[in-house]
């Protein structure tokens, strides 16, 4: 196991209680990054358990799951703030350690988490289910984006410029009452009721990274060629997110 903290006291203290454990089989320290990779490099620990209070720890979380995916890291000292909380699992963290913990926990935590399990507190286990809910909630949003077609599209883009549907149909060329009618299908196909709530969902979509595919288009093309003229059908399917479990070392006694 490799303990990864920047204050002495602490880092010195732990290593020393933890070499008594039975189920530790060797165990190294480091105060940095640099260190810290040369560690992971050499030393292969099974577990890093890092203190979240160490300078540019999501950093040194991040640089250590890119040496090494398979090294398991377990965070102590977490706060419970969700933003860090989700900081932390977006680096990598396998385990979570509350600054309350216990000896007894972090024992349990890290020999879990060697084991290829997830171990977090309560009141962290509910702050990622919230934001597996909110991505949730993003997806549906971003498959409803995906039922509009490319004119659609451009016209929610123009509303959430703040334009008028009379400045809207002005700047593509098209008549008020077309604009209303796209209106209306994009406010049905977002379930929304108001203009800035439809623009509001597309914000969040582009905000989360996700990209609603582009539609293929069906019959053809009238007039000229400017963007967002063809008429689109609708799509064959949703796209399916792909997992990629990481595989996880979980011998005992650690390294």
């Amino acid at each position: 196991m490799l303990i990864v903290d920047d204050t002495r006291l602490s880092r010195e203290g732990l290593a020393t209680i933890l070499n008594g454990e039975a189920w530790i089989a060797a165990l190294d320290t480091a105060a940095d990054m640099a260190t810290t990779l040369t560690r992971v490099r050499e030393f292969r620990p099974d577990v890093i358990r890092l203190n979240v209070a160490t300078v540019g720890s999501l950093d040194i979380l991040s640089a250590v799951v890119s040496a090494d995916p398979h090294a398991c890291t377990v965070a102590i000292g977490v706060s419970g703030r969700e933003d860090e909380v989700i900081a932390c699992a977006e680096a990598g963290v396998a385990g979570y350690l509350l600054r309350e913990g216990s000896r007894t926990d972090l024992g349990v935590t890290i020999q879990s988490v060697a084991r290829g399990e997830t171990l977090c507190p309560p009141q962290i286990a509910a702050t990622l289910l919230r934001r597996v809910a909110s991505l949730a909630a993003e997806r549906r949003s971003w498959a409803a984006q995906s039922h509009l077609t490319a004119r659609e599209r451009q016209i929610l883009g123009l509303i959430d410029q703040g334009l008028s549907n009379k400045e809207i149909g002005q700047r593509l060329g098209i008549e008020v009452r077309t604009v209303k009618n796209h209106v209306h299908n994009i406010l049905e196909k977002l379930h929304v009721h108001r203009r800035g709530e439809a623009a509001a969902r597309m914000r969040a979509v582009q905000a989360s990274g996700i990209r609603p595919p582009e539609r293929s288009g069906q019959g053809s093309r009238m007039g000229g060629t400017g963007p967002g003229l063809q008429q689109e059908g609708r799509s064959s399917g949703r796209p399916r997110p792909q997992f990629q479990p990481t595989a996880r070392r979980g011998s005992s006694p650690l390294r």
